[in-house]
């Protein structure tokens, strides 16, 4: 189905983007505003926020940003509540905040260790538990984790990252059971490679980027609308996506 077809699919929709000043959650939240959505983004770099409302709103769209780190309750309460009070509503939460750190164990510090498992695990933690109650109050609601196939299979080199992507499917796989009953949606995405900024100088380089088949950002956000998209009586538990891996693709 083209991006044509669902001409504002989200409308009517509130959608709360992490991680949203750069490569998926950047795209993630112009495509949503695109299909009708009223969108909260976060990030911790300012003035990325604010071009990207900007943007949404110049194109037609509303948008509200509040800058803070993702791994603090205080950003996730605050972000729910500018959603409501703003919109009047939430529906939809997309867990995309996350750093990657590609490093053997012993090149690994515990400083690292406790900034990569903030940003990936503690993130989706505060996000979700500041917005599942209201999705439960209203019986309806999607909550989105970004993991990754770095959370089904373990990698050399990418010891600390993977448990904190396997850590989010468990606790995902555990929501979708505690909150299903309620009504709320629980899906776990699990992408592979994507070209974006993401572990840049944290064991991957520019060149090793450029020459990688990854998907796009842009592509992967299509992937996440489908995961909202689904009737209110079904939902996706867990998704896979990668690229071809064809040159060209």
């Amino acid at each position: 189905m083209g991006m044509e077809q669902l001409q504002n699919s989200l409308a009517g929709k509130v959608a709360v983007v992490t991680g949203a000043s750069a490569g998926v959650g950047w795209h993630t939240a112009k495509l949503f505003a695109q299909q009708g959505a009223k969108v909260v983004v976060t990030a911790r770099r300012e003035e990325r926020l604010k071009k990207l409302v900007a943007e949404i709103e110049a194109a037609g769209g509303e948008a509200a940003g509040f800058a803070g780190d993702a791994s603090e309750e205080a950003t996730a309460l605050a972000c729910v509540a500018l959603a409501l009070k703003r919109f009047g509503r939430l529906d939809i939460l997309i867990n995309n905040a996350g750093q990657g750190n590609y490093s053997s164990l012993m090149d690994t510090s515990v400083s690292r260790y406790d900034e990569l498992m903030n940003s990936n695990m503690r993130s989706t933690f505060v996000f979700s538990r500041a917005a599942a109650p209201h999705l439960m109050a209203q019986r309806s609601g999607t909550i989105v984790i970004v993991s990754s196939v770095a959370g089904l299979n373990g990698f050399p080199n990418e010891t600390v990252y993977c448990a904190s992507k396997f850590a989010q499917i468990g606790f995902g796989q555990a929501l979708d059971a505690e909150l299903r009953g309620h009504g709320v949606q629980v899906t776990v995405m699990c992408p592979g490679g994507i070209r974006t900024e993401f572990a840049l100088g944290r064991g991957r380089t520019e060149e090793s980027i450029a020459a990688a088949h990854w998907m796009e950002p842009e592509e992967f956000a299509g992937s996440l609308l489908y995961t909202c998209l689904q009737p209110a009586h079904m939902r996706v538990v867990q998704m896979t996506v990668r690229h071809l891996g064809v040159q060209g693709k």
